[in-house]
């Protein structure tokens, strides 16, 4: 069913003041510009290569200092490939594994006995 153009209009103005108060909130509803997600794991991408082609310059070169750096640079982008995926599956939000009330309780009175005798 198309929209009348009232809704059209409210719409779009929904959309502008949107737009006016939280400009990264549009975007990435509107789907233009890139995903932090996405960018982040470029970057990691983009650090680990680097870091392998320095690496290989400095066993190519037999200098020691040159290879250590393209490792910590490889390093560094596979922490943040690391990191990057962790906040796709953990979403910022972390989970515990949730034990029944009387559990602590049961195994603390056990240990108690088990003490006392």
């Amino acid at each position: 069913m198309p929209l009348s153009d009232h809704e059209k209009r409210m719409l779009q103005e929904m959309e502008a003041a949107l737009l006016t108060e939280d400009p990264r909130l549009f975007s990435a509803l509107s789907g233009s510009g890139p995903s932090p997600r996405r960018s982040r794991t470029l970057a990691a991408l983009g650090l680990v290569l680097l870091g392998i082609a320095v690496l290989f310059t400095g066993l190519i070169a037999k200098m020691t200092p040159v290879g250590v750096l393209g490792f910590v640079i490889a390093l560094a982008g596979i922490i943040l490939a690391l990191s990057s995926v962790g906040a796709i599956s953990g979403s910022g939000k972390q989970k515990r594994a949730r034990t029944a009330p009387g559990l602590n309780s049961k195994l603390q009175s056990r240990w108690d006995k088990r003490n006392n005798q």
